[in-house]
């Protein structure tokens, strides 16, 4: 009886104080992104301004700016604009494939084509990020099913050509940027194609049919009707592609040139050389880039499309 009366009061008390519920609901949670996640980054972040003794291979609590003016050197800002430029180009990309696949889905798949693009998008997603790198390295490597059918094609030629451009060409599609770039994009498109769809789905169909009927053109509804009101979309998925191709590792260690990526130099610098406070000034970079393009994102209204 006692039990059920305190019981009672207990729920009582729950009932009529929503905050203290829901603040009990959430502290859990809470603490565990704000000591494991949050607690951890920021101890890393805070090495950033120690010294790093190149004759010890230690750290010296010592304050210096120096690892953030060292970031602004030739050979560090390559690395920063390499990852910025390949992140740039895979949003792009999966913009560029993604909004009309995500149309489609949206305004003419039957349900059961529907279902079939649903699973196609997502298929990938249920496997492992490392056995998808890995397959792609196979892919692209010579005597791979790729070369296979362009030699099927006969167009030999064209992709020696492609290979032989400065910047994004290479000895072969699996030691290029080309071929690393195709990797990013396929693995990263999913979460560009799910939001743009939902985005899609969401914009009246009778807009579409009165631009129509007023006499615009198929581009000019796109470009007036649909395009701006599916962009939120389009930003919501691109925070994805670009702050995931932004933070990789494994991938520019697996397939392309070599050249070092923001997250091979953090690895390299904690792990290898154990030079934390460089490794940590490097962390810095994704982390200012990504909130700056958060902060535009969330201007854009692309959170109101996640």
């Amino acid at each position: 009886m006692l039990e059920a009366t305190a019981m009672r009061t207990l729920s009582n008390l729950f009932y009529q104080r929503r905050t203290l519920t829901l603040l009990l609901m959430l502290t859990p949670p809470l603490l565990w992104f704000g000591v494991v996640y949050l607690g951890s980054l920021l101890t890393l972040l805070s090495q950033s301004v120690f010294v790093f003794d190149d004759m010890s291979m230690s750290v010296v609590t010592e304050f210096t700016t120096d690892n953030f003016a060292n970031l602004l050197a030739p050979a560090n800002m390559d690395i920063v604009l390499r990852t910025l430029g390949m992140a740039i180009a895979v949003t792009l990309a999966a913009v560029l494939i993604g909004f009309p696949m995500a149309w489609y889905m949206a305004h003419h798949a039957s349900p059961t084509e529907k279902g079939f693009f649903y699973v196609g998008v997502m298929l990938p997603m249920w496997a492992s990020y490392i056995v998808k790198a890995y397959a792609w390295t196979v892919l692209l490597a010579q005597g791979g099913v790729i070369y296979w059918v362009v030699n099927a094609l006969g167009l030999q030629g064209v992709l020696q050509a492609v290979l032989s451009v400065p910047v994004i060409g290479g000895d072969t599609l699996a030691t290029s940027n080309l071929g690393r770039f195709l990797v990013f994009t396929y693995i990263w498109l999913p979460f560009m194609v799910l939001p743009i769809q939902a985005a899609i789905e969401r914009v009246p169909a009778n807009l579409l049919l009165a631009s129509g009927d007023l006499g615009a053109r198929p581009f000019q509804t796109f470009r007036t009707v649909l395009w701006p009101l599916a962009f939120p979309g389009v930003v919501a998925g691109s925070i994805f592609t670009f702050s995931l191709t932004l933070g990789d590792y494994i991938i520019p260690q697996l397939v392309g040139p070599s050249g070092l990526y923001i997250g091979n130099m953090v690895y390299t610098m904690q792990g290898t050389i154990g030079n934390i406070p460089m490794a940590a000034a490097f962390t810095c970079v994704p982390i200012v880039l990504i909130t700056i393009y958060l902060a535009m994102a969330r201007r854009l209204g692309a959170f109101n499309a996640l």
